[in-house]
This record gives structure tokens, sequence and C-alpha cells, in this order.
């Protein structure tokens, strides 16, 4: 993992391997152990390929009550442990570390209740984002939150990097999706933070949870909203001779109140590679490709037809097609879904980048990337939820070619520093991770940073879960400055505490 700093490795973890194998077997019996190098190969990495490192162990368990006796005998022993669910992150969340035990929660694979009355699921988290709508859909349900690798990322990911999808534009992210959870905490204990209710009590525990990464707690359960398909979807193909056009057709959709369920957009290579792939009928000659779908009564969808086609055309679109059954509107969607495996036929190596900007700034963005593309040498398509103004630049580079990778990750901090430059943030729904993490204070001061830590602290007080990831600087929690009581006197007591 060379160019990537990680936790140093725990000298006495490591001469204790044996016995903390051994002991891994009587918690989780059978087949739940994995600790041969060839096999524990299948999780050196998640999504982020260009960082691998073999685990400690591999511990796949079945139960709740092993989660939590796997988490207290490591919290006892000051072992680190990664969670992991299907390994799709693209952030590096899931990178094993080299003194840690790998968590893995696939075999927690079960659907649990479905409850139609009250529009609710309770799965476990190793339950695919597409199983969910799977489950559901003979009923006329289904789960909105849908990336692009719903057919094999789990929920409990989901949680961890409160992942969206092209619906999230109208239907929301992961967060506004799910109502509740079980957790385990480092020291063992098991908690459930919200439950099939609207409204949780208290703090907004459950809003920490969804995107920590797995820094806080493992997830063993789900509870996640479903919902009644809609009577109608219809989608709108709409070219434009450029992105910035695209770019301003996207905002001004938004600015006439007109919410889509889903709008995406691809740039030209992008465009290419997913017809070349998928052959989805989408037009060669345009620079910018935009995906409108609305969805409601049809009444309600044939006129917001007619205001977005007018929009485009205003925006200078040259070729604008309407859905006019379910297989038309779902082959539109179909390259974008492909859009990713689609671009890894055009060059050897493709580096997925993840930030998102205010809509109004995407012309600007899109021209910066522009430039780059120049500086650095490398191409770049661009594929993106464009309503909410979530990038997916896919870097193109050749691993083989010594320096080109090294170039990729430059490339793809500052397009990360152009997004916090116009008002953005460095991520949207791929999470931190290793990734972005040494690019943490460019979006946030070491007072910002603090206070994230102290709620790491106040959940794994040791710093055992997923070490190494998020926080750019890797500190006790003694150091970030807790009220120190010295023979009786604090600091400044004539200051009033509460």
């Amino acid at each position: 993992m060379s160019g990537l700093a990680m936790p140093k490795p725990d000298a006495d973890t490591m001469r204790r391997r044996a016995e903390i194998v051994a002991d891994m077997r009587i918690i989780v019996p059978g087949e739940g152990v994995v600790d041969a190098a060839n096999e524990m190969r299948a999780f050196e990495s998640d999504g982020l390929t260009a960082y691998r490192q073999l685990p400690l162990v591999v511990v796949l368990p079945e139960t709740v009550a092993q989660v939590s006796r796997v988490l207290k005998y490591c919290n006892g022993r000051n072992i680190r442990v990664v969670p992991r669910g299907s390994g799709t992150s693209l952030s590096g969340g899931a990178l094993p570390l080299e003194d840690a035990v790998l968590l893995v929660m696939s075999r927690f694979n079960r659907i649990l209740a479905i409850d139609y009355p009250n529009r609710v699921v309770v799965a476990q988290p190793g339950v695919t984002n597409l199983g969910i709508t799977t489950a559901v859909e003979q009923e006329g349900f289904y789960y909105a939150p849908d990336p692009s690798s719903q057919i094999a990322c789990s929920i409990g990911g989901n949680v961890a990097e409160n992942s969206g999808g092209v619906h999230c534009l109208k239907y929301g992210l992961t967060a506004n999706n799910v109502l509740g959870i079980e957790m385990v905490l480092m020291n063992g204990e098991v908690v459930r933070l919200g439950g099939s209710h609207l409204d949780q009590e208290g703090y907004d525990l459950l809003g920490v949870m969804t995107g920590s990464e797995g820094l806080l707690g493992v997830v063993t359960e789900v509870t996640v909203r479903i919902l009644k398909k809609p009577e109608t979807a219809r989608a709108l193909l709409i070219g434009f001779p450029t992105s910035e056009q695209g770019g301003q057709c996207v905002a001004d959709i938004i600015g006439a109140g007109i919410i889509p369920g889903g709008m995406e957009m691809m740039d030209q290579p992008a465009i290419h590679a997913a017809e070349d792939f998928v052959h989805a009928g989408y037009p060669l000659d345009v620079e910018a490709l935009l995906i409108v779908e609305l969805d409601g009564p049809s009444v309600e969808v044939d006129h917001l037809i007619g205001l977005v086609e007018a929009i485009a055309y205003r925006n200078g679109s040259t070729t604008c097609r309407i859905s006019q059954s379910e297989q038309e509107r779902l082959s539109f969607w179909a390259g974008r879904k492909a859009a990713f495996p689609a671009v890894g036929r055009i060059s050897p190596d493709y580096y997925c980048m993840d930030g998102t900007i205010p809509r109004k700034e995407l012309p600007r963005v899109l021209a910066g990337m522009r430039d780059l593309s120049e500086k650095y040498g490398l191409g770049v398509a661009n594929v993106f939820h464009a309503g909410d103004g979530n990038l997916h630049p896919l870097i193109l580079y050749d691993a083989n070619v010594p320096g080109e990778l090294d170039k990729a990750e430059s490339f793809g901090a500052d397009i990360l520093r152009l997004c916090v430059e116009v008002g953005g943030v460095l991520t949207g729904e791929h999470g931190v991770g290793v990734e972005k993490r040494d690019l943490m204070p460019e979006m946030f001061n070491q007072i910002d940073l603090d206070q994230q830590m102290r709620v790491k602290c106040a959940f794994d007080p040791n710093h055992l879960l997923n070490p190494g990831k998020v926080f750019p600087q890797l500190r006790r929690c003694a150091e970030l400055g807790r009220m120190h009581v010295h023979r009786g006197q604090v600091a400044f007591p004539d200051i009033p505490r509460f």
C-alpha cells in the first residue's frame, strides 16, 4: 500500500495471531473463520482496488450474539476490528488492516419482516439493496435508494456510507429512508436506535450512525421505509452540444420547481462507452446527455414532460426523446446503470471520484475538470447525479504505466478541491474512507475535526473500530482536551459549569 499511511500494526496483536484465531473459532464455529492467506485474498480490498491488504483474520458471524462476543473480546484485548459488508465501497472504507479482525456481515442475509400497512421492511445488513425491492415488488412497493451497485451492495453498507442512487433527488438518500437500526457497540453492548415509527425520541443518534463508515458500531438489523410504485413513470433522453448547456438545463428544471424522480447526466466519453456496451439508443453526436424521469399521476407526468421539453429546447438541446413504453424507459436507464463497467472497456483502469457541488456551479466545475484533464494528460468520463450535484468523474489511466496512478489520484484530489472551492463537499455517497481522508482539512478546520472525533470517542474510546479511515490524523481521545481535574481543581474555576 505504497503512498497510503495506515496505522502501524500492533506488535503484541501480531504475536498473538494464532491465539486470536483459535479464540475466534470458539466464538464463531464451523466455517465462520478464514485465516489462510490464499483464502483471505478475496477480502483484501474493496471497490477501491488500488489499495490491498490482507487482514489478521476474517470472521463471518451469523448471529447478533456472535457479533457481540467478537467485539467484546477484541475490545478487552485491544484488537482492532474492520467491519465489512459486500465490499463494494469505492472509498476504501472496508480496506482491511494487517492487525485487525475483518468482521464480514454477509451471512446476515435474511429479510426478517415485511409490514405493508406501515410500509416498512426489517432486514439484516447483508441483504442486498435490490433484494429489498424484489421482496416487495409483487405488492407494488419498492425501496427508493438505488445506487448503481444495487444488485450487489448490502443494506448495511448503504447505512455505513449513506448511499443514494439515481432516484435520491426526489426520494432521498439512505438517511431519508432508514427508520431504525440494531447495532453492536465496540464493548459488545447491543442497542436499538429508532424503529418502525416515523419519528424517534431524543437525540438523532440514528442520523449519526447513518454515514458513519463503520467507525461507531456494527449494524446487525435495519428497518427501512418502502414506497408504493408511482402510477406512471416516463423519461426524457435529452442531448446537448455542450456540457455547460446540459448543466444549465438541470439548474433551470429545478429552478422551475420541478423535482424529477431522477435526473442524470453523462458526457461524450461516457455516452459512447455506455452505448457500445448496452445499445440503449443514445445519440452519439452530442457532448452531453441528460436523462430526466418524471413520475406520479399520468396527467401530472404529461404536463411536466411538456415543461421539461420546453426548458431543454431553450437551453439548446439538439435531440429530445420521450419514452413511450416501460421498456423504452428502462432502456434509457440501462446505459446509465451500466456506465461504470462500460467505461472499463475504453480504458485499462479508471479511478471513480465522488464529490458534490451546488447545482448552479455545474457548468463551472465541468469546465474546470476539462482544464485539469489537459493539465494531467489523462482523460475523464463524467457520469453523475445531476439533480443533486453529486459528481462521479471517472479518471482514465493505465496502472501499468509508471506514475499514472499517482497522476490519477492527484487529478482526483484537485477535482475534490474544486468542489469544496465552489461551496460543495468532498463526498456525496461513496464516503471518505481512506480515499479522501487526507483531504478532510480542505473542508474542515481542526476545531471541526476535533468535534467529529469526540463523537467517535463517545462510541469507541480506544479507536479500535475501523481506524485509519476518515480522520487524517490518528489521536487518542485524551488528546482532545477533555476536562482535567488536578488535585481537585479544574482550569478556570470561576466559570459556571452545568
